[in-house]
């Protein structure tokens, strides 16, 4: 079977058409929820933080797990129809049946600095919570219960949200337990 030959005119016409339908909507997709850039943005500078009551707040449970810690996606989603902002950590602790809270709140992991993250209506923001194993502590620091989930507090909000997670949690103050990263 032989092919018609086609022109090199046409088939660099045909690979830019389709390099523009495959990345043109991933280009829209990156420049709805990635970091602002400090200070070059009007759209993002006057949009508002996002706050608890405009964010659904989750957690994917497919945990990561290494030595001694499982990480997982603590994520924001923003339903409030208008494009908001979030910076900073999120508070974070374990809570039990009646929302008490479990132990020590969530240490912050310096890891990533703390950026301008803007939410297009719809968008998603993360931040990595990890939880540490309580049963490297000794019982009589940690005195480990199992959490009903978790308490957070999305980045300089005064009002939480809880999660319902089952998990391991020391139910003692002072261990530190987890740990969550600033939000991306």
């Amino acid at each position: 079977m032989h092919l018609p030959a086609l022109s090199v005119r046409r088939l660099i016409g045909a690979a830019a058409i389709a390099c523009t339908a495959v990345l043109a909507p991933m280009a829209t997709l990156a420049a709805t929820a990635s970091p602002a850039a400090t200070g070059n943005a009007p759209a993002v500078a006057s949009a508002p933080t996002c706050t608890t009551s405009e964010l659904v707040v989750w957690l994917d449970t497919r945990g990561s797990g290494t030595a001694g810690s499982t990480y997982y996606n603590l994520k924001f989603t923003n339903l409030s129809g208008h494009a908001c902002t979030l910076r900073g950590y999120p508070g974070v602790s374990a809570v039990d049946l009646r929302s008490r809270q479990l132990g020590s709140a969530a240490s912050q992991n310096h890891h990533l600095i703390p950026h301008l993250v803007s939410l297009a209506s719809g968008a998603t923001a993360t931040a990595v919570l990890q939880i540490g194993d309580t049963g490297h502590f000794a019982p009589a620091t940690c005195r480990r219960v199992t959490a009903a989930g978790l308490r957070v507090y999305p980045p300089n909000q005064t009002t939480a949200k809880l999660i319902p997670f089952p998990f391991n949690a020391c139910s003692r103050t002072g261990p530190l337990y987890l740990s969550v990263e600033a939000t991306t």
